[in-house]
């Protein structure tokens, strides 16, 4: 098969694998308290590429570039996939991944109050408000008619969520170097699996954690399948296709965690949300005029 051809087919498996995390997520949350439940996944996750990377003879980041790693870790996957995580504990999963697709918006706020950063064009402020608007959709009657108090604290945890990765976004691309993407990531899920069980051990999660067969065949999964499988798909695909084109995962892991959702946990989903929906993808099609680095989502 060449190569160009199993890059498309790690592509799909990318949007495969990621859009089914949020699944993943919702379900090993049955029994397993959230920061312990994302701590066992990057550490084990992480441990085991760099493992994998080390017995190959691929270089690793020197220790220097651990505190960058480290910040990297803590943005991007403990506060990143942390406020996804604590999010699907009140929201539905189908309806987390539309919020988390809102990270772009954040990107480019971020990136315009840099002061190297980019400034808002016409199009990037259409952009925002058109995905703001679609978050009002989606949101707002179920604030306002159900009354949700801890609907809305999952939403602000999706949003402090793509605040955390778009914090991280802007930080790698100032202090990012241009290493193997899979020992950097290898890295940064350990050190942000670290700090997720340290938030855990200070909630006292230890003593909620139990385990069923579900909920263990759920975190084996998001931890062989979402993060080992997923980034070394996505590696792969980085490494063969072009960006702009890997990119476009963004788009189809929300239809995924939607129809997932669905179908699998029977969670609601009314032509009202499906509008919603598209206008968010609609917005972030005007914000995403430059590929960004892959979101954690799950």
């Amino acid at each position: 098969m060449p190569p160009s051809r199993r890059a498309y087919l790690a592509w799909i498996a990318v949007c495969l694998i990621w859009g089914t995390t949020y699944l993943g997520i919702r379900i090993a949350l049955e029994t397993i308290p959230p920061f312990l439940m994302g701590a066992c996944r990057w550490i084990i996750a992480g441990s085991l590429m760099i493992a994998l990377l080390a017995a190959r003879g691929e270089r690793l980041p020197s220790w220097r570039m651990w505190a960058a790693l480290a910040i990297l870790g803590v943005l991007m996957i403990a506060v990143g996939n942390g406020g996804v995580v604590l999010a699907e504990r009140t929201v539905a999963s189908g309806l987390t991944a539309v919020l988390v697709a809102m990270s772009p918006f954040w990107m480019v706020g971020i990136e315009a109050l840099m002061p190297d950063g980019e400034p808002l064009t016409t199009r990037r402020v259409a952009g925002l408000l058109i995905g703001f608007a679609g978050i009002v959709v989606l949101v707002w009657p179920e604030i306002r008619f159900a009354g949700g108090r801890a609907f809305l604290a999952g939403v602000i945890a999706a949003q402090v969520a793509c605040i955390g990765w778009a914090v991280g976004s802007t930080y790698a691309r100032r202090h990012g170097r241009d290493e193997n993407v899979l020992a950097t990531a290898a890295f940064e899920m350990l050190f942000g699996g670290i700090v997720m069980l340290l938030v855990g051990l200070a909630r006292n999660e230890p003593a909620a954690f139990t385990l069923t067969p579900r909920t263990a065949g759920a975190l084996a999964y998001l931890t062989f399948v979402g993060a080992f499988g997923g980034f070394v798909a996505y590696a792969y695909a980085l490494k063969h296709l072009p960006i702009a084109t890997v990119s476009l995962y963004a788009y189809v892991n929300p239809v995924i965690a939607v129809a997932l959702g669905t179908l699998v946990l029977r969670e609601p989903f009314s032509g009202r949300m499906a509008l919603a929906a598209g206008i968010v993808l609609a917005g972030m099609a005007l914000v995403r005029d430059r590929p960004r680095p892959a979101r954690v989502d799950g």
